[in-house]
Parts: structure tokens; sequence; C-alpha cells
């Protein structure tokens, strides 16, 4: 169980090092997502009707999340046996390798129905990955801060996902610029290839880090537990709960508004495409900023309060938002996505990886916090596009999907009420053998 040796290195590197890995990941898992809004109905799915393209297309998109609470597991288990460091490195290589396969595969047109078959298996092979990053990078940048930084440094994790949007947005948009007959024939592949690169540069830095100094000290005292992820539902099995509950409207909001409302607002409000991309990543790169403001924040005024007010702020923002992308109007679709995704879910984001770490005791830290994050994400991200475009099919208006995400808030509101006080949390708790 030898943890990495060298000499230690500063929080701030170990968490642009976390930050630079999760903009890389979410980056590779993302532009699955403005794919599935843009080009997969028409190449993969070309049989159905252009409603029910889409439905499909999202459908394979919330596969992939299928597959994250195994990958959370898996990664957590062993994160919690043998490292956080080795583990969030096989889970770069297997999100990255799973992307450049999706940007080599034939369409439909080539293969027939292997097509949209690969694409979901592959699809897979990436919630799998991405299933054990969030956690592994979180409990990396939040165990080499000291107590009073946490909420600062526990963003940077964070901020990989908006960077990420911003990362496949911008990609999508540069490629959108190509005619439509060459960006359909091969221009969308070029995100998904372009993720090599990415790989390679995320893997040099996550390979000069050190190992978390907390399970350092699990290790050190003959803390690691053969079968983690069973101690943790032994001993913290309402913290999991609560932190499936309590993630459940920002995993909701984030893949509606970079997934479903681009689709809506090419659709349905009729705004042009390039548009739409721009004004998502405009919106993701405020949240870039915004993030680390509200952890720092939190580290003075309490993470628990700070998440609360993220979640009211984002059920009070649905309506104004929809009110704005219905006028049809370019600028005001961006305005909307800034209101939301850029400024009313900071405050809960911002905090989130701090707030639901601690509430683990440190030798099942990893298995406990991916664990409550990836069922989360199955019961509410993987199929909200899905949802929201059957909703919107349904009743020809914004309103019901509106009501749903004012459902989701509310379920978010008492689980994060209900979790631990930030200020009792086991901070650096190490159970001893």
């Amino acid at each position: 169980m030898a943890t990495s040796t060298g000499v230690r290195v500063s929080p701030l590197r170990v968490a642009v090092a976390s930050f630079i890995g999760t903009t890389v990941e979410f980056y590779d898992f993302l532009i699955y997502g403005t794919a599935a809004a843009l080009v997969f109905p028409k190449l993969f799915f070309p049989q159905a009707s252009p409603a029910a393209g889409i439905l499909l297309s999202f459908a394979t998109f919330g596969v992939g999340f299928i597959a994250r609470p195994l990958g959370g597991i898996v990664f957590g288990h062993f994160g919690d046996r043998i490292g956080r460091k080795r583990m969030l490195v096989y889970s770069l290589v297997g999100m990255g390798v799973s992307t450049v396969l999706i940007g080599l595969l034939p369409t439909y047109a080539q293969i027939g129905l292997a097509a949209p078959v690969l694409l979901t298996v592959l699809r897979l092979c990436q919630g799998f990955a991405v299933g054990g990053e969030w956690g592994g990078a979180t409990l990396m940048a939040v165990e080499h801060a000291s107590a009073d930084r946490r909420g600062f440094y526990g963003a940077f994790p964070q901020m990989g996902a908006p960077a990420g949007t911003a990362s496949a947005t911008l990609a999508f948009f540069l490629a959108s610029q190509l005619p439509d007959a060459q960006f359909l024939a091969w221009g969308w592949r070029l995100p998904f290839l372009f993720s090599a690169v990415l790989i390679v540069i995320g893997l040099v830095i996550r390979l000069k880090l050190t190992e978390s100094p907390e399970f350092s000290a699990v290790v050190q005292n003959s803390a690691v537990r053969r079968m983690p992820i069973v101690e943790a539902f032994r001993r913290h099995w309402r913290q999991i709960v609560l932190v499936a509950g309590a993630y459940l409207s920002q995993g909701v909001f984030a893949y509606i508004c970079v997934a479903y409302l681009v689709s809506y607002a090419t659709t349905a409000a009729g705004i042009d495409r390039t548009a739409a991309l721009f004004a998502v990543f405009v919106a993701a790169l405020v949240a870039v900023a915004a993030y680390p403001a509200f952890g720092a924040w939190s580290d003075a005024v309490g993470r628990k309060r700070l998440f609360l007010v993220g979640v009211v702020l984002m059920a009070a923002s649905v309506f104004p938002v929809f009110a704005l992308i219905d006028t049809g109007s370019a600028l005001l679709f961006g305005v909307a996505l800034v209101l939301v995704f850029g400024l009313a879910m900071a405050p809960a984001a911002g905090v989130t990886g701090a707030l639901f770490s601690l509430a683990f005791d440190a030798d099942v830290r990893y298995s406990g916090v991916s664990i409550g994050y990836t069922l989360s994400q199955v019961v509410g991200s993987a199929f909200a596009p899905t949802i929201a475009a059957a909703l919107y099919a349904a009743t020809q208006s914004s309103d019901s999907i509106a009501w749903y995400l004012v459902a989701v808030s509310a379920i978010s509101v008492v689980a994060g009420t209900l979790l631990p006080s930030d200020r009792s949390a086991p901070e650096a708790a190490v159970v001893k053998g």
C-alpha cells in the first residue's frame, strides 16, 4: 500500500492539477452531450422521426450515467486501498481512449445498426471511467488543503465541469463553422479526436502529483480497509443517500443547460445553432470564475449555508430563464444561461467538493463520496435531457420542464438540510485498524 514518494507539492498546485484533469475528463464526457443534441440524431438514428431521433440520441447520452455507479464503486474501492493518485490516472486513460474511438466510429449509413450499438458501448465505457474521476480529484484537492482553506481548494475540481463544458462547446462551435455537409461528414469528429492531445497533457500533470497526505496517514495507521465499500455503507449509509439527494438538482440543471437547452433553443425557440453554442461557452466561463469565489467565501461563512442558498437560487431562476429563452432572442438566450448556469448554480457548486467529501471518514472517503455522487447522476442527470424532451413533446410548453426543475431543487434542499454540518464533519478522521 505504498504511497507516492517525493516532496509534497503545494495545495494550490494539487488543486490546479485537479482542475485541469477534471476539465479534460468533462470535456470528453460533455462533447457527447453536444453531439447528441446536434449530430447523432441524423448520423446514428436517421430512420427515426426528428423528435424520436432526439429522444434516442439523448437516451444514449443517459446510458453513460448507468455505468457511473459501477465506476464509482470500483475506483472508490481501489482509491481507498491503493491511493487516490493512481486511480485518477486510470480514469483519465479510460475516458480518453473511449472518446477517441467515438470520433473514429462509422455511422449508421456505413455499418447500419452496429453503429448505434457501438456508440452505446463506448458511452458506457466513458461513464465507467468518469465515475471515479470526480471523487478522486476532489479528495486530492481537499485532503492536501489546510482545514481553513478546504472550501476554496475544493472548488477547483468543481471548476472542471464548466471549464470542460466551455472547452467542449468551443470545440463544437469551431467545428460548426464548416458548411453543414462537411460538418456532418467529418467535422463533428474533430472535437472527439482532439481529446488525444488533452489526455497527454492531463497525464503529464497528474503523474507529477504526490499522494494525498490523509490517505498516507490511513496507510501509516494500518487503517486501510479490505472492503471500503462495505465499510462506507455500514458507517455512512445516511451520508451516501443525502449526498445523492443534495447533488440531484445540480446534476439535472447542469445537463439540462449543457445538452437539452441547445437542442431546445435551435428547434423550439428558433435560435441559431452557432449562437446557442456561444451562449453555453460564455455561461461556462462565468461559472469557472464564480466557483472558487464562493468556495473561498464558504471557508468563512460555512459551506452548508452557501450550498442551500445556491439550490434555492437555482429553483428561483427557472421560470425567468425559460421566459427569456422563449423570446427567440439569441442575446436573451445567452443572458438566461449566464443567469442559471453561470451564477445561480455557483454558490452550491462552489462548495460541493468540500461539503460532500468531508462528510466521510478518510479511510472510506473515496468510496462514500463517489457512490453518493454517481447514484445522483443515475437517478437525476442520466435522463434529464430525455425527460425534458419528453415533457416538451407532451405539453408543447416549457412550463412542464420548469416545474420538473423546481421539484428536483426541492429534493436537494431537504437532503442538503439534513447533511452533517461542515463545522462538525469528520474532516480528518482516520479510523485506526
